[in-house]
């Protein structure tokens, strides 16, 4: 397709005939495959943000419309989209709104009305580039009376030419075989039979190639493609092409010293750019969707207080710090502005690898057009080179950027020669963690066999192939000709919602998986070194032994059947302990730590009242829920079990049904969506009469229960408008 570069102007010029539409059982038509290679090379352009501009040209279509068709010529050819960027209206109108035609018409005059709105849609406007793409079967009779004529006008005015056909073309007899699926790495190769192709498509073949060597000679056969060949190398998104843009600056060498310099970033980590706009989701527009933000205090009645009264505060323990703008501005350190400034030298091997770190790497050459500058750079990238060491050097984008400190090392190539920047940590930013060595444990020392099929299995997996009698050597796992599969996911996913809004995204596609499978010839030579460590390293099943003693076992009471000893049980009839509560000592309230666990020691021995226990446990969970924050929701939780539960084992069903109803309303009040979320996906409710005799609520009430309300109760909002939330719901219950 149309090489990446400069801004291009291409026109995609396609063949809708009917001929298109015929195929082989069980093939896809020419039609179908057109069409899938186009949407790949326009969503490639999409995703690239590339600036090339795209018109689409039918031909033999049912009607015409072109700016040239008058006096019977040019008919059957339609101008179905004009230059403008491609979009994803350009990708629909190809999925669903190009369908093939019931005539046919001559492809050269499409050529002819694709070459002039080239010539009338580009006037005014700059591209270095104007290409041609035809997709054709060749099947459509045409007339070669002009065919001189549209050479000489394409180069005239520089239009590339590519053709997209069905079948491959060869170079020597320009024959070609229906079907390809066949075809390895290239689209030349064996000369192939004349299966399938009618006479129209050999005339239709021969015609081509006369065309493409009179414009680029023996090189312009290569700019004949099959579709099949098309799609392989069109089914990876293009990547965003950036430009580097150059950032000057002085190198400084102590107060004397100065170099003017050009910075580049050579590799910068790519991230997804999430350009994501909210929309409303009915309409789908973006102006029916009004943001309006509002302050309030923390209070009953969430005090409005305007965004001016408002300031910056940081949570230090159980305080909130307030901190201004201005003490922001004077706590930031304070930079002259942009620098690359050499703080001193030291050897090479003293600057390990592991302490590269940061997303960047910047190349510095001298100032453009200064030969001070390149002479002066260049002397010190020589003598670093010469005596094996590098520049450490403070770098600091701008005033307004966080300094760095960086190791600055030579980089000499047959082209260029410049200083590489790579970010060095400072003493905070290194961990130093201790492991126990491996070698002590003489249990586990592995023998020599161990060792060396270890290493065999290393070697196996290495990714270069040397190759010793050239001297050369291949990469199996070549990275930069990979695409970040990231991304190529992420757009699959966007095309796909943006033509088919109501099905499920796809599965990854497979040859995203492909791409990231070790290499074969790597997985071949791994089969022999992994054999013999299955023997060297054999597994046995290791039988569990029983169960060790806990504490509780060890230490429970031998004279439980005395008279004086008293055991409180849960439910399954064990005792319950546990180290926290072993540390309160004796329970005498409901505390903050483990109220659940408090709450049920206090009701079971009987060392409180039900209803005194029940008031304590409730004034924990209003507390926590008034610090809206999830970790005390789960606490809150806790507690509300255990209340109820106990609440079934002492009839005190009436009690916790009370506290659940005004929790509910203060919940609503307060707006407290998320805790009650939890307490309805745990399925607490009230407790109905299948529960406890003591209740007069029905399964059903209790479903309907959780069931969220139109609008909130009036009369729980008056309770909440003056006095202390707890005492109220207090009273309340």
């Amino acid at each position: 397709m149309a090489r990446s570069g400069n801004k291009a102007a291409v026109v995609l010029c396609m063949d809708v005939g009917f001929a298109m539409n015929n195929s082989l059982p069980g093939e896809e038509s020419p039609f179908e495959l057109a069409k899938k290679v186009m949407t790949m090379f326009v969503q490639r352009q999409v995703f690239a943000e590339s600036k090339d501009e795209i018109a689409l040209v039918l031909f033999g279509t049912d009607g015409t419309e072109n700016a040239l068709a008058c006096d019977g010529q040019y008919q059957n050819i339609t101008v179905h989209r004009h230059l403008r960027l491609p979009d994803f209206d350009l990708l629909e109108d190809i999925e669903s709104k190009i369908q093939p035609g019931s005539q046919q018409a001559d492809f050269l005059d499409a050529l002819i009305v694709c070459m002039d709105v080239i010539q009338q849609e580009t006037v005014g406007k700059k591209f270095e580039k104007r290409h041609i793409e035809v997709f054709t079967d060749l099947s459509s009779p045409f007339s070669q009376d002009q065919v001189d004529t549209i050479i000489h006008n394409l180069r005239k005015f520089g239009i590339s030419l590519q053709f997209f056909l069905p079948f491959p073309v060869d170079k020597e007899d320009g024959t070609g075989d229906r079907g390809d699926g066949n075809l390895h790495s290239g689209h030349h190769g064996l000369s192939f039979p004349l299966k399938g192709i009618t006479e129209q498509q050999k005339e239709g073949i021969r015609m081509v190639k006369r065309m493409m060597l009179a414009l680029e000679g023996e090189d312009g056969l290569d700019e004949i493609y099959s579709f099949s060949e098309s799609l392989r190398q069109l089914c990876v998104f293009k990547k965003i092409e950036k430009s580097s843009m150059p950032w000057p600056c002085q190198l400084t060498i102590g107060s004397n010293l100065s170099i003017k310099i050009l910075a580049y970033k050579s590799i910068l980590q790519e991230k997804v750019k999430k350009t994501w706009t909210v929309v409303d989701a009915r309409t789908l527009k973006k102006e029916d969707i009004r943001k309006e933000t509002v302050y309030c205090l923390n209070d009953d009645d969430e005090t409005e207080v305007p965004k001016e009264d408002t300031i910056q505060g940081f949570r230090y323990g159980s305080d909130i710090i307030p901190f201004s703008k201005v003490d922001e501005e004077q706590m930031k350190y304070k930079t002259e502005g942009k620098c690359f400034s050499v703080l001193g030298f030291c050897r090479s091997s003293q600057v390990h690898r592991r302490y590269f770190m940061g997303n960047q790497v910047l190349k510095v050459f001298a100032a453009k057009d200064d030969e001070a500058a390149s002479v002066a750079l260049s002397s010190l990238i020589h003598a670093l080179d010469q005596l094996d060491m590098v520049a450490i050097v403070r770098y600091a984008y701008d005033r307004r950027a966080n300094p760095q400190v960086g190791v600055a090392f030579p980089y000499i190539k047959d082209a260029y020669e410049c200083l590489v920047y790579v970010q060095l940590p400072f003493m905070e930013d290194l961990r130093q963690y201790m492991f126990s060595s491996l070698k002590n444990t003489k249990k586990f020392t592995p023998t020599e066999a161990q060792l060396n099929a270890v290493d065999a299995l290393i070697d196996s997996m290495s990714l270069l192939k040397k190759d010793e009698e050239e001297g050369t050597t291949e990469d199996l796992f070549p990275t930069t000709k990979i695409p970040n599969p990231q991304f190529q996911r992420l757009f699959q996913c966007l095309l796909h919602r943006a033509l088919h809004p109501q099905e499920p995204l796809p599965q990854i596609q497979q040859h995203i998986l492909d791409m990231l499978d070790p290499p074969t010839e790597v997985t071949a030579n791994c089969q022999l070194p992994l054999s013999k460590l299955k023997t060297l390293f054999p597994l046995t099943e290791v039988i569990k032994k029983k169960d060790q003693l806990t504490a509780q076992d060890v230490f429970q009471d031998k004279h439980e059947e005395g008279p004086t000893s008293k055991k409180f049980k849960t439910e399954d009839g064990e005792a319950h302990f546990s180290l926290s509560s072993l540390a309160e000592g004796s329970i005498t309230k409901v505390g903050s730590v483990n109220p659940a666990e408090n709450f049920q020691v206090l009701v079971r021995q009987k060392k409180a009242s039900f209803e005194e226990a029940s008031h304590q446990l409730i004034n924990h969970i209003n507390q926590f829920l008034d610090t809206n924050e999830t970790p005390y929701f789960m606490k809150s939780m806790d507690c509300i079990k255990v209340f109820r539960e106990e609440a079934i084992q002492l009839s005190e069903t009436q009690r916790f049904n009370n506290f659940l109803k005004a929790l509910r309303e203060k919940v609503e009040i307060k707006q407290l969506n998320n805790f009650w979320d939890i307490v309805i996906q745990d399925g607490i409710t009230l407790i109905t009469k299948e529960e406890a005799s003591g209740s007069s609520v029905t399964a059903e009430e209790a479903k309907k229960f959780l069931a969220p309300r139109e609008n909130p109760g009036e009369e729980a909002a008056a309770l909440f408008e003056e006095g202390g939330d707890v005492d109220d719901l207090l009273d309340l219950i």
